[in-house]
């Protein structure tokens, strides 16, 4: 169960159908949706930002034509078949973009995970937390998910505590990516 009430008063879900089945979620101060070839400079940042390659990987994208080809195949793609995936957040506020938040199905876990990455200029606000909690609601109620995980590296202080934070339970260490990499599994079911 999810250490905060429900979020009802404070976020706005909707399913938009545009050329396929896409997310759109707002909380008090964010809006998720999907991610468009327009967001290339801000993804190519955010892919080679010093957290994302230590924690989360390089992906080898270096250029803009690179980051359109991986929006298109990383995130483009998955939404029409999934009917979910990872999404673009942006600051409501300003419009600017602040990360790639959202749900990721993997062939090692029976259920998805969420996952997420923040700027480095936007991170300590807070906003992950608001849309992964949002997020997670969404998943219970609109989705209809029984169970959701979420894993990080064990030195991902920040992760551990989040995903802690959110309400999830530590199960085990797990090579959840089959990289041979250890990353500590979280769980947690409907409330």
């Amino acid at each position: 169960m999810l250490p905060f009430p429900a979020m009802a008063d404070r976020i706005t879900l909707k399913h938009i159908t545009m050329d396929s089945s896409v997310m759109f979620l707002q909380t008090k101060r964010t809006i998720l949706r999907d991610a468009h070839h327009d967001d290339a400079p801000f993804i190519l940042q955010l892919l080679n930002e010093p957290g994302w390659l230590r924690f989360i990987g390089d992906r080898n994208i270096r250029d803009l034509d690179a980051t359109r080809a991986y929006i298109d195949q990383r995130h483009r793609e998955i939404y029409p078949k999934l009917g979910f995936g990872i999404c673009i957040a942006f600051e409501q506020k300003t419009q600017t973009p602040i990360g790639l938040i959202g749900f990721v199905k993997r062939d090692t876990l029976d259920a998805p995970d969420i996952g997420y990455a923040v700027a480095e200029n936007h991170q300590g606000k807070g906003y992950a937390f608001e849309v992964c909690h949002a997020l997670i609601d969404h998943g219970w109620n609109v989705l209809g998910y029984d169970k959701i995980y979420g894993y990080c590296q064990p030195d991902n202080i920040a992760s551990v505590k989040m995903l802690e934070k959110l309400g999830l339970t530590y199960l085990r260490d797990e090579d959840v990516n089959q990289t041979g990499e250890m990353c500590r599994l979280y769980m947690a079911t409907r409330p």
